[in-house]
């Protein structure tokens, strides 16, 4: 399984970008797929999570009315919108899959066992 993130950049407060996550070996339309993120000298923190096909998308709240979580199936790829970004949205932010995630554990970095790369976004004030 390859998750391959990208839409990362600079860009200014107040601004949008959205980020992808392409997969190859495994549809994300029959796994658990969640975005997170990471900023310098903190730990990875939970931005947004999908519990398998039929289940809610669920937001932290620092994130929540202002990114939205999207798949398209026929591309077999995760989307996470960002909008009214803020500097504190700064981080490198990773996308993640797994078959085995249970409920309870949707929005911790170690209930997924396949990671992208990574892609910055920079947020100036």
């Amino acid at each position: 399984v390859q998750l391959q993130a990208s839409g990362g950049g600079l860009v200014q407060a107040g601004g949008s970008l959205r980020l992808s996550c392409a997969a190859s070996g495994r549809t994300f339309s029959r796994n658990s797929v969640a975005w997170f993120r990471q900023a310098p000298g903190k730990e990875r923190e939970f931005v947004a999570s999908k519990f398998r096909s039929g289940y809610n998308i669920v937001y932290a709240d620092s994130v929540k009315d202002r990114f939205t979580m999207s798949t398209d199936n026929a591309k077999n790829t995760v989307y996470l919108q960002m909008h009214n970004l803020k500097p504190e949205d700064t981080a490198v932010y990773y996308c993640a899959m797994s078959s085995t995630v249970i409920f309870s554990a949707r929005s911790h970095p170690r209930a997924y066992d396949h990671w992208g790369q990574g892609t910055l976004v920079t947020v100036s004030s």
